[in-house]
């Protein structure tokens, strides 16, 4: 079986990764912080948006792997993971902006990451449910 949905949300969610990273390296360079946020509330916010991404992707990634490797119709796992990746994606932006209209941005970014979650783990088990009664 060739996995098609989980290394196109691989690449994305690390694309999205690198792409924090550089946003704090570039903060603590230019604002020439090494270790910590020394109290700088952009660098502080940039931080936690990468570790966010950290701590949700493996878990939306296994499940979406897991998922996939079972047999779901590719759309069942694409609509879920698609989800997911919008949610980590606009997360990070309303995270790290000061502005007080981002914080849609970061609520609607983590409505998506908590539902995409749920429905992934929901649809692991259904799947699995209807792959042991149907055959």
């Amino acid at each position: 079986m060739i996995l098609i949905v989980t290394p196109l949300t691989a690449a994305a969610l690390t694309i999205l990764y690198v792409r924090l990273a550089l946003d704090v390296i570039a903060i603590r360079k230019r604002e020439k912080i090494g270790l910590g946020s020394n109290g700088n509330e952009i660098l502080e916010r940039t931080c936690r948006a990468h570790a966010n991404l950290t701590e949700w992707a493996p878990i939306g990634l296994l499940l979406i792997a897991v998922l996939e490797m079972n047999g779901a119709p590719y759309w069942l796992v694409a609509l879920p993971a698609i989800a997911f990746v919008a949610g980590r994606a606009l997360h990070p932006k309303g995270l790290t902006s000061l502005e007080t209209d981002a914080f849609k941005q970061r609520v609607l970014g983590m409505q998506l990451t908590i539902y995409a979650t749920i429905a992934l783990a929901c649809l692991n088990i259904l799947w699995m449910v209807y792959r042991f009664f149907s055959g």
